[in-house]
């Protein structure tokens, strides 16, 4: 069996590490975090490609992966529910999949603190170099360091991150502190909210430890606001201290003063059920929203794959999902022809054009935050939202390729 490296330990490096270990390859993983990620990312939907990845990694899936929500509704500014979908899915947690991948992954072959600076190659291997001196070598390098990938800014660095001129504010609040009034009317039910070149959206996740009881689970909001690059977006990038954070800042450093901000604006513009999650969430944050949009992913014996080779916003609910498509497609091309640049260009020539696509729907998706968006959501407001609800974090695996994906209107 062949020795492969990992650069990025997030989900889509363990995905990959986990199904290419299922098979008996050898495989390290360096992430440049030191400790845990446990504390990253909110809510996902685990699409069935994601859990057919899990399973063949050894990983049992059971009814304690995620919280079932059976409902779409869209509230108006009110409160009240002007439409609603039955569509049933299981909304699950990043901390849930990152423990039950990182905990089928042995701790020996897992180096965190592991900052990548350079590698080199060869006929027959990789060498990768990180900045504490230490270096790792195997026949393949599958690059996973997501939306800032260090190796694709050396391979290609030419693939720039491109904001798309809105944010995501984030946060989840305890089903305990919400009031009758919200577990009632929302709690259980994936909500959308339409406020002028804006979207919010909340779902039902699993409160601490894993908890899906009723009371101890908790609700998982994001809310995509408008926010120009030269003026707010430089402005929420700038902590309480006055240092700018050009490439994010961390939850923990968003200015409170900003938190209040959107506190009174949900207030003013949303729904009494989201802004009262807003209001009783503990760490309330933001992440910038961006494209990247990627024209080859196979380097020889180099591959990008996850954030590392295509980001599409959020409103598609794809990302871990892409990730496992990206990981099952290298494994499979790693089995059919040995952990050469062959096995690296067959997973090119199969998954390019549908990451293509998949940037190109998130794209279209996120069309009401423009002012066509908002003409088309002025003249039809039901309608739209009702598209919103139907085209939102879906799985459109099987509509990749067709002509389906980015209809002509909104």
């Amino acid at each position: 069996m062949s020795k492969i490296i990992v650069v990025g330990g997030s989900l889509g490096g363990l995905l990959v590490a986990n199904l290419l270990r299922s098979k008996g390859h050898e495989v390290d993983i360096l992430e440049k975090v030191s400790g845990s990620l446990d504390g990253r990312g909110a809510g996902i939907v685990p699409h069935p490609v994601l859990i057919r990845a899990l399973e063949l990694c050894g990983i049992k899936i059971d009814d304690n992966v995620g919280v079932p929500v059976a409902r779409r509704v869209t509230l108006d500014q009110k409160g009240q529910r002007i439409t609603e979908l039955d569509l049933p899915q299981i909304f699950t947690s990043w901390g849930r999949l990152y423990h039950m991948l990182k905990e089928n992954f042995p701790d020996k072959h897992y180096h965190s603190g592991k900052n990548v600076i350079s590698f080199g190659e060869n006929s027959q291997e990789v060498m990768v170099h990180c900045e504490d001196g230490s270096s790792y070598q195997g026949e393949l390098l599958i690059a996973s360091d997501g939306l800032r990938s260090v190796i694709r800014n050396i391979v290609a660095p030419e693939i720039k991150p491109e904001y798309t001129g809105y944010v995501a504010w984030r946060g989840v609040s305890e089903e305990a502190a919400l009031s009758q009034y919200m577990r009632n009317t929302l709690f259980d039910h994936f909500g959308f909210g339409l406020p002028e070149g804006e979207q919010m959206l909340g779902y039902p996740v699993a409160g601490f430890e894993n908890n899906l009881n009723p009371g101890h689970r908790r609700y998982n909001f994001v809310w995509y606001r408008q926010a120009p690059e030269d003026t707010l977006l430089k402005d929420l990038l700038t902590d309480a201290d006055g240092v700018f954070h050009p490439h994010g800042i961390s939850p923990i450093q968003v200015n409170w003063k900003h938190i209040t901000q959107v506190r009174e604006a949900a207030r003013k513009n949303l729904a009494p059920q989201f802004a009262e999650v807003l209001e009783k969430t503990g760490m309330v944050f933001f992440q910038p929203i961006y494209d990247v949009f990627s024209k080859r992913i196979a380097f020889n014996r180099v591959a990008l794959m996850g954030d590392a080779s295509f980001v599409a916003r959020p409103h598609v609910g794809m990302g871990v999902s892409k990730a496992a498509e990206d990981a099952l497609s290298i494994l499979h091309h790693i089995d059919q022809l040995g952990a050469t640049p062959e096995a690296l260009e067959a997973y090119q020539q199969e998954r390019l054009i549908p990451c293509q696509r998949v940037v190109a729907r998130a794209q279209y998706l996120g069309k009401f935050m423009t002012a066509q968006g908002q003409e088309e959501l002025k003249n039809n407001h039901i309608g739209i939202a009702n598209r919103v609800m139907k085209e939102t974090a879906i799985d459109i695996s099987d509509i990749i390729m067709s002509d389906e994906l980015i209809p002509e209107n909104l």
